[in-house]
């Protein structure tokens, strides 16, 4: 997988690529409800994209307060570090926009991932669509 794997831009652009990613992920496996997982803020969020041989595979989106979310990678491609890819870019997205920490809420079997990544979690357990999270934070 190489960095130009990683495609960014407006919902208008990216919202049905990420949409089929997220409804498969989200909605299909994880039994999200759809009313939970579309929020109706995906317009005002930036979004990225992961492709694997030309297929989109994984997205993200960056919220304009900074939090990170919706981060899902299709099984298929999971462990070939896309998750990985595409929370730098995010990242990055978030430290060019002029934040000073990144946020996200994270599945608890999700921890690992992103304290690799540098987040560190804070605060108690909370259940968001049947499913135990925590939030964490990164210093950027």
């Amino acid at each position: 997988m190489h960095s130009e794997d990683i495609i960014s831009g407006d919902w208008h652009t990216l919202g049905d690529a990420a949409s089929a990613i997220r409804s498969t992920v989200f909605i299909d496996e994880q039994r999200v409800p759809q009313e939970e997982e579309w929020d109706g803020r995906d317009p005002e969020c930036h979004h990225f994209l992961a492709t694997l041989d030309g297929k989109p595979v994984g997205t993200a989106r960056l919220l304009p307060d900074g939090h990170i979310g919706r981060v899902a990678v299709l099984s298929s491609a999971r462990g070939k570090g896309i998750g990985i890819q595409l929370m730098e870019a995010a990242i990055q997205a978030a430290r060019d926009a002029g934040h000073t920490t990144a946020e996200l809420s994270a599945q608890l079997h999700a921890l690992a991932f992103y304290e690799h990544l540098g987040f560190v979690a804070h605060g108690d357990v909370f259940m968001d669509a049947g499913i135990p999270h925590r939030h964490m934070a990164l210093t950027l």
